[in-house]
């Protein structure tokens, strides 16, 4: 058996969250009140009472599922589970490179507070929508967007065969969905969420977080981790603090990523913290293999 960690993004989000691991597990508790000394937020409060608006605030939802993510790997520690590799979605990554002790856990929960509040508070204003399409090829979707000439709308996340996401203006995404029809691309679903992300639209928000990354460290891997970027392995030779200060506005392979994990022998998937967004991504991947697929981000039992 080969585990893989998987870590959920922005999105997966849910007032209570982590509240029964708090209650049962000290080691849980503990990643709570070490993240509260570190940014100053009861990050325990805010997750496990909301209120929900304040939850899903770009900068408090980051932190919020890292926490739990966080929490949920100490308990994992503790039952003798661990993987080999690991790939997390946008946010996820974050996670994933704390896991290998990349990031100290200090300086990734700083990043992450920082990276948050960036995108929420230099994200230009406008009206952005969020879609995802569904039941085509990437290239189709990729298609589909370079015909939208009024306003704006790009391909952001490569999800998994079959699902990628788009963020545009309202505009955008009105003149996408017409030339949907035309292709005959019958399944377009708006998505409860918005922002530029993953866009050059937040190269500002990119800029900041350069600066922030030029003070902290990165340490050598001690799992190796899949870059969102373009699905591939980090590597020792890495500029990791530029890759982390383009993931920003660069489109999310993370599709690719799992393929990877899989051609390196990954066979047992797990999915930690907050919700099963991922662990369905893996079920739509093409493969001859029997795959395992579990999520843990609640007591169990």
């Amino acid at each position: 058996m080969k585990i893989g960690f998987l870590f959920p993004g922005q999105g997966s989000q849910f007032v209570g969250m982590g509240k029964d691991l708090y209650e049962k597990y000290d080691e849980a508790k503990e990643i709570y009140k070490k993240v509260e000394q570190i940014t100053g937020i009861d990050i325990a409060k805010l997750s496990f009472e909301g209120p929900e608006e304040i939850l899903n605030q770009t900068k408090y939802t980051q932190l919020a599922i890292l926490t739990h993510s966080l929490a949920t790997l100490e308990i994992l520690k503790e039952k003798n589970i661990q993987a080999e590799i690991s790939s997390g979605l946008s946010l996820g990554e974050y996670t994933a490179l704390i896991y290998s002790k990349a990031l100290s856990f200090e300086d990734g929960v700083k990043l992450v507070q920082k990276r948050g509040e960036y995108m929420q508070d230099l994200a230009p204003k406008g009206d952005w929508q969020m879609a995802a399409v569904l039941g085509v090829e990437d290239n189709k979707v990729e298609e589909l967007c370079s015909n939208v000439t009024k306003g704006f709308a790009v391909p952001v996340n490569f999800n998994c065969p079959g699902q990628v996401v788009v963020t545009g203006d309202k505009q955008g995404i009105e003149q996408l969905q017409e030339i949907a029809k035309e292709m005959e691309i019958k399944k377009i679903r708006i998505l409860n969420t918005s922002g530029p992300f993953h866009t050059e639209k937040l190269i500002e928000s990119s800029k900041a977080l350069r600066k922030e990354l030029e003070n902290i460290t990165i340490h050598k891997f001690e799992t190796k981790v899949i870059r969102n970027i373009d699905g591939e392995l980090y590597t020792e030779e890495d500029d990791i603090k530029d890759i982390l200060a383009k993931h920003i506005v660069s489109p999310v392979r993370f599709s690719k990523g799992l393929n990877k994990m899989i051609e390196l022998g990954v066979d047992t998937f797990i999915e930690v913290g907050p919700g099963k967004t991922l662990s369905g991504f893996v079920k739509r991947i093409p493969n001859e293999k029997e795959l395992k697929i579990v999520q843990f981000g609640t007591v169990i039992g």
